[in-house]
């Protein structure tokens, strides 16, 4: 029943008189309440169901629309209320639901919108409709409102609404040929001129934000029909139209035929009320005793086991896939007309159009899902243009090496996705299929071009094969669309169209391979490794007693003036929220104080021993309770100078290793390597092609003889080419071959008849020699085993197949013993110490997994979990610390300590584990007394002399990989690089000389007022300057002063290494100062020693440590831009943009062009070393 309300707002419209609308004063008003009504309406859309029960649209609202367009605001809400009503069902309801009420109601919603597009049928709907879009389209963009825009959107969505209605079975059951609901909403839109209005939307430049809308509109006016009908139309070919209808009629009257004669030859002469009963021999029955027949003797072919049995009902979810609705031919005047628009469209729209869409589908300004359209127009317009007189300037937008890519990507997505969301697999199948039928229609296209007698043409679609065939990607596409098959998800007509094109593409790449002698193309190899673990931080090496008497000496004064002040005693010596209880954390609350105290944070470490005092009394640990001054500043300074053990930070615990090494990075190696065709056919010589040729075949009778002739095609490549008739020994394609040879019209199959005569004669010449012929019929086959099954079993070499050679009971029970013997033995790997002992044939570790577990030994192979590497705690035995002090002694005054000791230390070590077991044994005080000596004498000035022998390359990047990236810095010697300095003032570098200089100085003095050092880049900010950094003299002068270049692909910037110190890099600035004839003298205050360009200058100062403990390990780096920012950055920061010049020094001194680019590579560099 209709709501009370609605119904008087439906009564408020108008009333209709014959033909003759008449509407009431609130019709207006009404309308707009309708517009409220529907947007309230509840999930089970009542407020639309009523409506469409009360025939709202067809009684009020067009004929509103039909004598009153000249009220434009109520036109408007009349046009706003049908895109509403006319909404398709499935947006409505978001999808097809599944319990039976609300399918129901999106069913009864369903109904009445084909009722509305019933209604839309008629000539006077849609001129109206045309003659507003027409009026509006007249308008300019100056003149054009916002609502005339949006009356624009609303007409061709009502418009895509009506013709998205799909058609009722129920109702439409007429041959081809009749004019449906579709036809004749088709007509009216073409008598009233929307076509033309259509093309031009699709054709204006004006009109582009039309764009999709138009292609949604023009692939619906499509949707029933087949672009090679439409071609063949109205070409003289009336006989041709009718001569599938004729083959498939004299196919069905031969059948006729045959069973008529066989009926006639099985009745016998005499008609018998005794049928009799036989006794079939050799066809046993349930017991051991033969088959009872109880019928006539012509009923007997017929006869099977299953006679009388409940069919099995198959479970949805093994259904197959529905096909989705199949062409049917529509009216011939709507064939024609729509022939004609093809035409139309292809000549005056189509590239523009196809331009504009996919530029708006790339910028992502679609919807989603809005590619379809695109996929659907490529492969429909396409395929009309080659078979009405093959034009490629017509559809140049989609033929090229860009579309087969675009194509692909979606393809490959829709196939991912597919695989991933199992729940709308089937609706990305038919998305899947759309982009397979465009592909197609791209490769056919391109095979066209082919045959064109154009020189331009041909040269065109060989430019295009050769791309598409290099690259990997085409060539794997159709082996994964083969091998994921699924057909209770994708229907037979994709395998169809798979099919078809596989066989066409094979064909080309055939040809394209026949005219040359050899053939390069693109291969992939995707290879996993476990990530590396992150280098755990070193802990800091403890200062000397020297460095504790002197930072003793500076924190005396602060605690006497400390002592003498009363101070809070607010902190907390304990972490009351840790898992250790507070009794035990007094060895913690001593380290606090001894950090503070080493921080020479004096006042925190007295308040800290206080507190500890009054929570730990008992012992005297931090003192006596009455303690004085004096003896808190005695414990204070036993607390500083005390080794307290600390735990390093290396030590992590079994479970964090394992997580972390179980970390694995994918990497892609691109390669070419030259092309073989039968390497490439024999990838589809596999048992998931084979079913799913075999499934296809199974329908040969419906199937077209295109069809059936490429599915024959492959299957002939498989037994001939690669020569593997074994393959197709399958019982499942040998019923299908009796089903084909005892077929009345066979005849019309012949390629499929020679096919099986071909596979059956085979077969029987196999069986006479392998009598597991028959037995192999059951099973889908592999290469592997085809080869076995016509060579003979056990062929196979070892290492050739995969079928391991049978264990004979000799070793079983060795197996068996061994087993027995290791298995209680402690923290051996069982099935490792099993293999070090097996005799041969060496067997491989998951064979003897699987055969323990066979045996019964083991319930599974998780029992035997393979070691992973570094997940064993790493310690040393007395004896191999005897072996490395030995060792460390024997080497300790070669070039390189280290590198001789990892080669011939007995257990194997990484160098980090053996740098840090040295330290710990006290046999170096630091880790710079095992880096390798250099020959500067043997090294040119410009040679890296940090290169390691040969041999032990392995070891550095296991090392590099345990440990991290650690720098070797090369300090620079006195008066170094002063020959290059001259030679380059000479060849005029003498601007980025200063530039080189200015940076030195400036970081020298950066880090004595930081106190902090860091990596500094080099950013050449001029194009002088940075026409200097690649001159290789100038990159030699960088060497020889002790700069580094750039360590790897993330960056791009020589670097002043952190550990040279200030008084360095004023000595290599020195070095590469200008010398005049008549040096300046020094500045005031500074001895004559430090001016730049004296002889031996600096040559009295000692040279100070290079690495520091810690240096070089900060997260970011500080960048220095010589003549830009007068101050290193923090790390992290990012750069502070340069000041703008001032408005009189514009034209003096313009900002260099490359200068935001250079800052930019400097960010960016400096955001990827936070990152890692």
């Amino acid at each position: 029943m209709m709501n009370c309300e609605l119904l008087a707002t439906c009564s408020a419209l108008g009333y209709l008189e014959g033909d003759v609308y008449h509407r009431e004063p609130d019709c207006l008003e009404s309308v707009k309440d309708l517009i409220r009504y529907l947007r309230h309406e509840d999930e089970t859309r009542d407020v639309r169901q009523q409506l469409g029960a009360a025939q709202i649209l067809q009684n009020d609202l067009l004929p509103i629309l039909v004598q009153y367009p000249q009220e434009k605001v109520l036109f408007d809400a009349v046009v706003r209320l049908m895109v509403n009503l006319t909404q398709p069902a499935l947006l409505c309801f978001g999808k097809v639901p599944a319990d039976a009420t609300s399918r129901h109601h999106f069913l009864q919603v369903l109904s009445y919108l084909q009722a509305y597009k019933e209604a839309f049928a008629s000539e006077k709907v849609f001129g109206v409709l045309s003659e507003k879009l027409y009026d509006l389209l007249q308008l300019d963009w100056e003149q054009r409102q916002e609502e005339d825009t949006l009356l624009i959107e609303r007409i061709l969505l009502l418009v895509r609404n009506v013709l998205h209605v799909p058609p009722d079975p129920a109702e439409e059951q007429g041959v081809d040929g009749d004019a449906s609901v579709h036809d004749r909403v088709l007509w009216a839109l073409h008598i009233s001129g929307m076509d033309d209005l259509l093309k031009f939307l699709a054709s204006a430049q004006a009109e582009q934000q039309w764009a999709l809308h138009v292609l949604e509109i023009i692939s619906l006016m499509f949707r029933d029909q087949s672009p090679e009908e439409l071609a063949a139309l109205g070409q003289g070919q009336a006989a041709a139209e009718h001569g599938e209808d004729t083959r498939e009629l004299e196919m069905l009257r031969q059948r006729e035929l045959v069973e008529r004669r066989a009926r006639a030859l099985q009745r016998p002469s005499r008609h018998s009320r005794f049928g009799g009963s036989y006794v079939l021999q050799g066809l046993k029955a349930i017991g051991d005793r033969d088959v009872v027949f109880h019928k006539g003797l012509h009923n007997l072919k017929s006869y099977s086991h299953d006679l009388g049995k409940e069919t099995r009902r198959v479970p949805r979810r093994r259904q197959a896939a529905p096909e989705a609705e199949s062409p049917r031919r529509s009216a011939r005047n709507v064939r024609l007309f729509l022939r004609h628009f093809c035409q139309d469209f292809l000549e005056g729209c189509y590239n523009r159009l196809m331009l504009l869409v996919k530029d708006q589908l790339v910028r992502e300004r679609a919807q989603q899902h809005d590619e379809t359209y695109y996929l659907w127009a490529t492969a429909f317009f396409m395929a009309f243009n080659r078979r009405r007189g093959f034009r490629p300037e017509l559809v140049s937008e989609t033929v090229g090496v860009r579309a087969f890519h675009f194509i692909e990507q979606n393809l490959t997505t829709y196939y991912e996705m597919a695989l991933m969301d199992k729940k709308e697999a089937a609706t990305w199948a038919r998305r899947m299929h759309l982009a397979l039928k465009a592909y197609q229609e791209l490769l056919r296209t391109v095979q066209e071009m082919d045959r064109s007698p154009e020189q331009a043409v041909r040269d065109s679609s060989q430019v295009i094969k050769s791309n598409i065939f290099y690259l990997m990607e085409y060539r794997e596409l159709f082996l994964a669309l083969f091998r994921k098959f699924d057909e209770t998800k994708q229907p037979r007509s994709f395998l169809r169209d798979l099919v078809e094109t596989a066989h066409l593409f094979l064909r080309m790449l055939e040809r394209f391979c026949r005219g040359r002698a050899s053939l390069v193309v693109q291969s992939k190899r995707v290879r996993r490794k476990k990530k590396p673990r992150a280098p755990a931080a070193l802990a800091p090496q403890p200062p000397s007693a020297e460095e504790l008497e002197e930072l003793w000496a500076a924190l005396a004064p602060q605690l006497q003036a400390c002592l003498q002040v009363p101070l809070p005693e607010d902190m907390v010596p304990f972490d009351a929220a840790s898992e250790t209880p507070v009794e035990e954390q007094r060895a913690e609350a001593l380290l606090r104080i001894q950090g503070c105290l080493r921080d020479a944070r004096a006042p925190q470490a007295l308040r800290l021993l206080r507190s500890a005092r009054d929570v730990w009394p008992e012992g005297d640990v931090f003192g006596a309770a009455d303690a004085g001054p004096p003896e808190e500043t005695r414990l204070l300074r036993e607390i500083l100078f005390a080794p307290l053990p600390r735990e390093s930070p290396a030590e992590e615990p079994e479970e964090e290793e394992e997580e972390d090494e179980e970390e694995e990075t994918e990497t892609v190696q691109v390669s070419e390597k030259e092309f073989n065709f039968l390497d490439y056919l024999k990838r589809f010589a596999c048992a998931p092609v084979v079913r799913a040729l075999v499934l296809l075949l199974r329908g040969y009778a419906r199937n077209t003889p295109r069809t059936n002739h490429c599915a024959a095609r492959l299957l002939h490549r498989l037994a001939r080419d690669l020569r593997m008739e074994a393959m197709l020994f399958q019982l499942s394609l040998f019923s299908l071959f009796h089903r084909l040879l005892s077929d009345p019209a066979a005849g019309a199959h012949q390629e499929l008849v020679a096919l099986a005569k071909f596979i059956l004669g085979k077969f029987f010449a196999l069986a006479a020699t392998n009598k597991k012929a028959f037995v192999e019929l059951l099973f889908w086959k592999s290469p592997a085993a085809v080869r076995e099954m016509t060579e003979g079993y056990g062929s196979l070499g070892e290492g050739e197949g995969s079928r391991a050679p049978p264990w004979t009971p000799q070793e079983e029970q060795e197996l068996r013993e061994l087993y027995w013997k290791y298995k209680e033995v402690e923290g051996e790997d069982v099935v490792a110490a099993i293999l070090a002992h097996l005799p041969a044939p060496g067997r491989t570790r998951r064979q003897v997994v699987k055969q323990l577990v066979r045996l019964g030994l083991a319930a599974s192979a998780r029992d035997f979990p393979r070691e992973r590497k570094g997940t064993r705690i790493v310690l040393w035995t007395q004896e191999q610390e005897e072996e490395l002090t030995r060792l460390f002694e024997e080497f300790h005054g070669s070039e390189d300590v280290l590198g001789n000791i990892m080669k011939h230390l007995t257990a194997r070590r990484s160098r980090a584990r053996v740098v840090e077991k040295l330290l710990g044994l006290g046999l170096v005080s630091e880790r710079k007394e095992l880096y390798k000596k250099r020959r500067r004498k043997s090294h040119g000035p410009g040679q890296d002399s940090s290169a390691e022998d040969g041999d032990s390359e392995e070891e550095e990047e296991e090392d590099e990989a345990e440990e991290g990236p650690m720098e070797e810095h090369w300090l620079p010697e006195e008066g170094a690089g002063q020959g290059l300095v001259h030679r380059l003032h000479q060849e005029g570098l003498a601007g980025p000389l200063r530039w080189l200089e200015n940076c030195l100085r400036r970081a020298a003095g950066d880090r004595e007022e930081d106190g902090v050092s860091h990596p500094v880049p080099l950013v050449p900010l001029s194009e002088e300057n940075e026409d200097a950094m690649e001159d290789r003299r100038f990159q030699a002068l960088l060497q020889q002063l002790g700069l580094r270049p750039p360590a790897s692909e993330q960056e791009s910037f020589w670097r002043i290494p952190a550990a040279l110190t200030p008084q360095q890099l004023r000595r290599a600035a020195a070095s590469i100062a200008h010398r005049s004839p008549d040096p300046p003298p020094p500045p005031q205050g500074l001895p004559e020693s430090w001016a730049p360009g004296v002889p031996g200058s600096h040559s009295t100062c000692p040279r100070p440590l290079c690495h520091l403990p810690g240096a070089g390990e900060v997260g970011g780096e500080q960048g220095s831009i010589p003549g830009g920012a007068q101050h290193p950055l923090p790390a992290g920061a990012e750069p502070a943009p340069l000041a703008p010049p001032a408005e009189g020094d514009e034209d003096d001194d313009p900002q260099p062009w490359g200068r935001r680019k250079r800052i930019r590579c400097l960010e960016e560099e400096e955001e990827e070393e936070d990152d890692d």
